[in-house]
């Protein structure tokens, strides 16, 4: 089903104040993000399967998935006698992680082949810079911390974003759709030793997906 569209006014196109804190006002910063409820994953799109999923709708997907393996990731660190994970952390970076989609629209890869190497991933930058910071400082960081990869939230969130993709197709192929084996390849192709839950996870979806 095709979504209604109410409005067409473009919220990004506004000036996003800078944040402070002597005069707070979260309302247009907002309003700057709320298309990311409506702007779909365009992957899907030219897989042929429609308007199935929204940025929003992926990355309150990513943060369920972070939940759902929590309890068992928490355990396998005590047992190895590592430091505790902020869980919290990794879902407010899943909640932020395509922040910069609200500017741009979800760029698929096809189109960033198309252009100059690390133009996307710089633009992404920019435009989450904008909405981040203007938004809250706890907003951009959690963004950066994300894009940079380097703490073991930010990798957990990185490896739940592609999983929670393999739950759609999985999703999808109980619904009947065919010929999403390059999606499989992409489940396939994770590392994820560091976390064991998310090798259960993958392992599953593997069987679950067919070629």
């Amino acid at each position: 089903m095709r979504r209604k569209i109410i409005s067409r006014r473009p919220y990004f196109r506004q000036r996003l104040p800078p944040s402070n804190m002597q005069e707070f006002a979260p309302l247009e910063p907002l309003l700057c993000v709320t298309p990311l409820g409506d702007l779909p994953r365009t992957g899907w799109i030219q897989a042929g399967l429609g308007d199935i999923e929204s940025i929003g709708a992926h990355s309150h997907g990513v943060a369920l998935v972070i939940l759902a393996l929590a309890n068992r990731i928490a355990a396998d660190r005590e047992a190895r006698g590592e430091a505790p994970l902020d869980v919290d952390r990794a879902v407010s970076l899943s909640a932020v992680h395509d922040l910069g989609e609200a500017i741009l629209g979800d760029i698929p890869k096809s189109g960033a082949a198309l252009l100059p190497a690390g133009a996307k991933a710089s633009a992404e930058r920019s435009a989450a810079k904008q909405l981040g910071s203007s938004l809250s400082s706890v907003t951009l960081e959690r963004w950066e911390e994300f894009a940079e990869g380097e703490t073991p939230e930010a990798r957990l969130a990185k490896l739940c974003d592609k999983l929670q993709m393999g739950l759609r197709v999985v999703q999808m192929q109980r619904r009947g759709a065919t010929g999403l084996g390059e999606f499989r390849e992409s489940i396939e192709r994770l590392n994820c030793e560091e976390f064991h839950a998310c090798e259960v996870l993958q392992g599953q979806l593997l069987k679950a997906i067919r070629p």
